[in-house]
């Protein structure tokens, strides 16, 4: 298979969102990526259920939303009933993930687990089969526009093993300074899913830019 590239809105321009979702609708890109914070489990907050169901009317690709928030397992239904097709939560800020996971899926998405930087990946080996996409922070999360922290190489190629040894069928997705500059070695390290925000939306070209990111292999 190959990658995906998933444009982070949250570098959109909000103050003519449709415009920024017809480029996303019109390019190369496979999904849409939607950040949501809530200023507690990350020091900024985004935007919450009418935005995405905003977001929901105009898409023609599926909607994966990143939850950066505390509780998420209490928001579940609502964020399926908002329009997400793959929810991903992260490991910090649940509790019972494995039950999060299996929650997830069973409102008829995707279930995705996240990774801050600082969060080694081996502790997730219990919870592999549950999930559907692992998503590897590569800036700490709560901002955009961050410098892509090197040392996330490593940490793609030891989750890649490990998914690779389990028989885990989990796509490995990146988020965090990612751009035309970086994507290549990304991709040979592992990574299935390319998040890209300000390299997309700061471009001349938007639509160029995926592009770019989308054949990188070519």
């Amino acid at each position: 298979m190959s990658h995906l590239v998933a444009p982070s809105l949250l570098a959109a321009d909000f103050a003519n969102l449709e415009k920024d979702i017809k480029i996303v609708n019109t390019s190369m890109a496979d999904w849409f990526h939607l950040d949501i914070m809530d200023g507690v489990f990350v020091p900024n907050i985004s935007f919450g259920m009418p935005v995405i169901k905003a977001i929901k009317k105009h898409a023609q690709k599926p909607l994966d939303v990143h939850l950066m928030i505390t509780d998420p397992h209490r928001y579940i239904k609502t964020f399926r009933e908002a329009g997400a097709d793959i929810l991903t939560v992260h490991y910090e800020a649940c509790t019972h993930l494995h039950s999060t996971l299996q929650e997830i899926r069973s409102n008829g998405m995707k279930a995705g687990i996240s990774l801050n930087p600082h969060t080694p990946v081996y502790l997730l080996s219990e919870v592999l089969h549950e999930a559907d996409m692992i998503l590897v922070m590569s800036v700490n999360p709560g901002f955009g526009g961050q410098e892509f922290i090197e040392q996330s190489y490593e940490k793609i190629r030891k989750l890649k093993k490990m998914l690779d040894s389990s028989g885990s069928k989990a796509l490995i997705e990146v988020d965090g300074g990612v751009g035309p500059g970086n994507a290549k070695a990304l991709v040979e390290a592992g990574v299935n899913v390319l998040v890209a925000g300000n390299a997309v939306f700061s471009s001349q070209d938007p639509v160029n830019t995926i592009k770019e990111l989308k054949n990188i292999n070519k």
